[in-house]
């Protein structure tokens, strides 16, 4: 039984006074909105109408339930209105997942606009370098730098992803600005914790800088590390998100330029959908705009 089709002809019945007027309301027959009729008054054991040849009427049950029906049937239409809204206008939550440095110190900054041009949309950010899985993590899209993950997510290329190698100028003026990679041995270079194990720092020239012995200074945070840098306690090797400000002012001093490892690529991914996501397409074409890639990177 199709209980909220029956309960329609419920109450178009009871509205209209009439099977036949109800019938061509709901474009039926007659007797189909009497099945429907029945079917309720089947699967309740009670009748809901009185009728004869002339008239019906709605039994005492029958007015009660007539009540429960229309708020059942409004709350269905506002359930289907609020649906046909979702797709037409951005509204809603959406979480996005990013590389805690670039999302910090790029994107954070930048959804402030977004958020201004659709009030009816949240953002929630999720700043992680751990690799999210779109269903499972429930995710509506991701940032990710690196090899793309697979062929079954939607990736839209945004600016690659570099770094940069630099010292304070007061550093530099006490220790040298140093000329080669083999010159950091002779340098106070700061470590990210991550960086253990002896890998060193991976230099565009394919050399392997070991620079565990002279790192004085470690942390498991890019933003201490550029503040150290700052106060002149040495090299720093970040993405260049987060120092390219200090560079710009002349705050910090890249060197090494032609050793700096190569930019990784960067993209935008998400699933597929051939329905409309509005807020998913604002969001998109909010990043594609504000974040836009050079033919040749593409």
């Amino acid at each position: 039984m199709d209980r909220l089709r029956c309960m329609q002809a419920f109450v178009t019945v009871a509205d209209l006074g009439s099977f036949t007027r109800a019938a061509e309301q709901l474009d039926v027959s007659a007797v189909m909105v009497g099945k429907y009729v029945q079917q309720l008054e089947a699967h309740l054991g009670t009748a809901l109408l009185q009728r004869n040849t002339r008239r019906q009427r709605l039994t005492e049950a029958g007015t009660a339930y007539l009540a429960g029906c229309r708020q059942v049937l409004e709350q269905v239409q506002h359930a289907e209105a609020s649906v046909a809204g979702l797709q037409l206008q951005p509204r809603g939550l959406l979480r996005i997942s990013a590389p805690s440095t670039w999302g910090s110190c790029v994107l954070a900054p930048a959804l402030a606009s977004l958020l201004e041009a659709q009030p009816l949309v949240n953002i929630e950010l999720d700043l992680s370098n751990r690799t999210v899985d779109l269903i499972e993590d429930g995710f509506d899209a991701a940032i990710r730098v690196g090899p793309l993950p697979s062929r079954e997510v939607v990736a839209r290329p945004l600016p690659p992803y570099a770094m940069s190698l630099c010292a304070s100028p007061d550093y530099l003026r006490r220790k040298g600005t140093p000329r080669d990679p083999v010159d950091l041995a002779q340098h106070e270079c700061l470590s990210h914790l991550s960086w253990r194990g002896g890998h060193g720092w991976r230099l565009a020239n394919g050399d392997a800088v070991d620079w565990e012995p002279r790192a004085r200074l470690s942390s498991n945070d890019g933003q201490a590390l550029r503040q150290a840098a700052l106060a002149g306690a040495g090299l720093v090797l970040q993405p260049t998100a987060l120092l390219g400000e200090d560079i710009a002012a002349g705050r910090l001093v890249t060197v090494l330029a032609d050793h700096v490892p190569a930019a990784r690529p960067m993209h935008l991914i998400y699933l597929p959908d051939r329905r409309p996501r509005p807020r998913l397409q604002c969001f998109v074409e909010f990043l594609m705009e504000r974040f836009p890639v050079a033919p040749e990177v593409r």
